[in-house]
C-alpha cells in the first residue's frame, strides 16, 4: 500500500511539473484576465459580468502578444515581447516550485535554491515556447520567409 502511495505521488507531482511546463506561455494573460476581472468585480459590474470582462481580456492579451510576435520583424522588439511573457511565468515558476519544494525539502536555503533554478527554468520554458510561435525566418537554401508549415497543393505536387 505504501508503494501505490509513493507511487501516486511521484505521478501527481510530475503531472504538475508537465502542467507548468506547458501553461508556461499563458501566464501573463491569465494575470491580466484575472487582474480586470477583479478590477471589473470591485466596479460593480457583478460575477457574470467581470467574468466575461477577465476572459475577453486574457484572450486579447494572449491573441495581441501572439499577433505582435509574428508580425514584428526586429529581434529586439520580438525578444522584448517574448521577456513580457517569460517573466510573469518565471514569477509563478518560483512560486509553484518553491509550493512543491516545502513538501520535502526542510532547509529554507534550498528550497530557495530549487525555486530559483525553476524560476529560470520555466521562465526559459516561456521564452522557448513563444518565440516558437512566429514564422519560421528564410534559409539561404530557398525556404520561403513568413510561412510557419508549407502546403501542398495539386500544382507542387510531383507524379
Amino acid at each position: 500500500m505504501l508503494i501505490i502511495g509513493i507511487t501516486a505521488c511521484i505521478f501527481g507531482i510530475g503531472l504538475f511539473c508537465w502542467l507548468i511546463f506547458t501553461l508556461t506561455v499563458y501566464a501573463l494573460p491569465f494575470f491580466v484576465g484575472l487582474t480586470s476581472g477583479m478590477a471589473a468585480f470591485h466596479a460593480g459590474l457583478g460575477a457574470p459580468g467581470s467574468l466575461l470582462v477577465g476572459l475577453v481580456t486574457g484572450i486579447l492579451t494572449l491573441g495581441g502578444g501572439r499577433l505582435a510576435f509574428a508580425w514584428v520583424k526586429s529581434v529586439p522588439l520580438r525578444a522584448a515581447i517574448a521577456a513580457v511573457f517569460a517573466i510573469p511565468a518565471g514569477i509563478a515558476g518560483y512560486h509553484a516550485v518553491l509550493g512543491l519544494s516545502e513538501i520535502g525539502i526542510a532547509s529554507l536555503a534550498w528550497r530557495e535554491a530549487f525555486a530559483w533554478i525553476g524560476a529560470v527554468v520555466i521562465g526559459c520554458t516561456a521564452w522557448g515556447r513563444m518565440t516558437g510561435l512566429g514564422p519560421i525566418p528564410a534559409r539561404p537554401g530557398g525556404a520561403a520567409a513568413g510561412k510557419s508549415h508549407p502546403v501542398l497543393t495539386a500544382a507542387t505536387r510531383r507524379n
